[in-house]
């Protein structure tokens, strides 16, 4: 008799496995699968530790209202229509969708072995990641329970939305990405405070410069975010900041705060068996290929990109990692 701990496996060996579900991931899927690779993809589980990490099926752009960004939806589209279609048109080409996590991904070995949540294990030839970067967030009540009501870590994304324009905007961070969302945000609010932590920024002096003196911006220095403020009804109507000195607080008006303190690469169960940067963001060895530094494995969208992070972008990174991993089997004779 097995033990309770004993995993099932099996050793019919898949072609293309992708991992994630975002532009990038059910792009992937819809190319492999028209190349007659009959992907199977893990979208992720639906628990409670993939929402607090903000790894649920559909990716981040499933917790965006509306995307007015993406080619072909000229009156926009919610975030959450749009990674359906896209898991839909997956689906509908050939690609098997398992709503489980991977949870351990083992490289060393050819074919690729993978441990699944349910227990199970399963081989691949290849392997396209698209796990994604989660934004990183505070950690406050409040600021989850606005999350999309005037909380958002992405300006590209949000900022053109009404409920921004004319408004005042609070920014937080102060690297390059925050200086880029204030930079942005400004096209469309009033006033953008930028709230920071110490008494100078830790962005590029361009970067720097751009902000600093555009006169819709105000600084808010020595200062961290206490609380965000709003009601059910408006969402966010203004945010608490403490400094971080003297304790006092204040309350800045506004109709959003964006937090540009950075991402985090969803490649925790890869165990460090691909090369990344100093960010953690997979590295891509043979661009404009989407090569890791493991034959056979692939990457694509946000976990291996940390400069543009759009769906646009990411969905054309998963169509190349699919016609690069349909070349190399063809090139092993594996196709």
């Amino acid at each position: 008799m097995a033990e309770k701990n004993d995993v099932a496996e099996t050793h019919d060996v898949l072609k293309v496995v992708v991992i994630g579900s975002g532009p990038a991931g059910w792009t992937a899927c819809i190319y492999a699968a028209r190349a007659n690779l009959k992907p199977v993809c893990f979208e992720g589980a639906i628990s409670e530790e993939n929402r607090l990490a903000g790894t649920l099926p559909l990716g981040q752009l499933n917790w965006t209202t509306d995307v007015e960004n993406f080619p072909g939806w000229p009156e926009g589209v919610l975030g959450p229509d749009l990674m359906l279609k896209m898991r839909q048109q997956a689906e509908t080409h050939g690609t098997t969708i398992h709503t489980k996590d991977v949870t351990k991904l083992d490289l060393s070995q050819r074919p690729f072995r993978m441990e699944i949540s349910d227990g199970s294990v399963i081989h691949s030839h290849t392997v396209i990641l698209a796990t994604g970067a989660s934004a990183q967030y505070l950690g406050l009540d409040s600021e989850r329970k606005f999350m999309n009501e005037g909380v958002s870590a992405c300006a590209v994304c949000d900022g053109a939305l009404p409920r921004f324009r004319d408004k005042q905007i609070v920014v937080v961070g102060g690297g390059d990405t925050a200086m880029e969302e204030a930079s942005h945000l400004a096209k469309f609010g009033s006033k953008i405070y930028v709230v920071h932590r110490r008494d100078q920024l830790r962005a590029s002096a361009a970067m720097q410069e751009r902000v600093l003196n555009n006169p819709k911006v105000e600084m808010v220095w020595n200062h961290v975010v206490d609380e965000v403020l709003g009601n059910d009804n408006d969402g966010v109507t203004g945010v608490r900041v403490k400094h971080v000195e003297t304790g006092d607080t204040k309350e800045l008006e506004a109709t959003g705060m964006f937090l540009a303190i950075g991402h985090r690469p969803n490649t925790k169960f890869l165990d460090d068996q691909l090369a990344t940067d100093e960010n953690g963001f997979i590295e891509l060895t043979s661009l404009p290929q989407m090569n890791t530094s493991i034959e056979g494995v692939y990457a694509a969208g946000d976990v291996a990109d940390p400069d543009y992070k759009q769906a646009v972008t990411a969905a054309g990174m998963g169509c190349k990692a699919a016609l690069d991993a349909e070349r190399w089997l063809a090139e092993q004779g594996l196709d």
